[in-house]
């Protein structure tokens, strides 16, 4: 369980997600909040243990590993994970196929999730794609926001379950729609639901118009966490009423909006 106590101050958020690969996540040390999750974006981005144990003196760090991957695969390669400083903690996730080789996009998940949780008894779990595999995982379960967050956390609280429930979601500080858009519109373009709502061809950052820009811009308060500070303040307690233990958000603007 991770220890619960300083939130980023404004928003109220448990934890910031970072990307290796936009991000100089060294600078994450100015960040005032207890949570540090290390987005994986591929092995030639995974930050050094030096990184991560200068982080781990101001947060706690968490970090993502793809159990299919070669280099954290717990029933082959997990060369990678063995370098994990002993203090990180870790989340389990398939992986995207966009940083897996063929090979490994074919091997079965299930029985690696249950392997790497015997290593890690206290990592949280990846649901994207896998949701019923990773509630058979068990641990803490980490869903991205989407239009069925509020619903789905109600129906587990309300069914009895018990266990820790963090949402992942996209934020951006701001009302104004073309800074929302040119933020989180490609991100939320790719989401099911949205995609087969959009007309073909259109674009998804700022320069989006009509129905395009419509569908996006709900998109993005369903998918993301937008707003004025106080607006995201109380999305974030909203989701905490509804039975979210924790919310992390990525700052899809960088991280100055969340240092500043």
């Amino acid at each position: 369980m991770l220890t619960r106590g300083v939130t980023l101050p404004k928003t109220g958020l448990d934890g910031v997600a970072l990307k290796p690969k936009e991000v100089d996540i060294s600078a994450a040390v100015g960040l005032d909040v207890d949570m540090l999750a290390v987005d994986y974006e591929g092995r030639e981005h995974l930050p050094d243990a030096s990184v991560l144990r200068d982080l781990a003196e101001h947060s706690q760090v968490m970090v993502t590993t793809p159990v299919r991957a070669d280099g954290f695969d717990p029933l082959g390669d997990d060369s990678l994970a063995r370098t994990l400083p002993e203090d990180i903690r870790r989340i389990l996730v398939a992986g995207h196929p966009a940083y897996l080789t063929d090979e490994e996009k074919g091997r079965a998940i299930a029985p690696r999730l249950g392997a790497a949780r015997k290593v890690d008894s206290e990592a949280w779990v990846g649901t994207e794609g896998i949701e019923r595999i990773a509630m058979a995982a068990g641990g803490t379960q980490f869903e991205l926001l989407s239009r069925s967050t509020a619903r789905d956390l109600r129906a587990m609280r309300d069914a009895g379950f018990a266990g820790e429930v963090a949402i992942y979601a996209p934020t951006v500080l701001t009302e104004d729609d073309d800074a929302v858009l040119d933020a989180v519109g490609g991100y939320v373009a790719r989401r099911g639901a949205v995609a087969r709502a959009l007309p073909d061809d259109c674009a998804t950052d700022s320069s989006a118009t009509g129905r395009a820009r419509e569908v996006l811009l709900k998109a993005s308060t369903d998918f993301a966490l937008v707003g004025d500070t106080a607006t995201v303040r109380d999305r974030i307690a909203e989701l905490k009423e509804l039975g979210a233990d924790y919310v992390v958000g990525y700052p899809a603007r960088g991280l100055d909006e969340f240092l500043n």
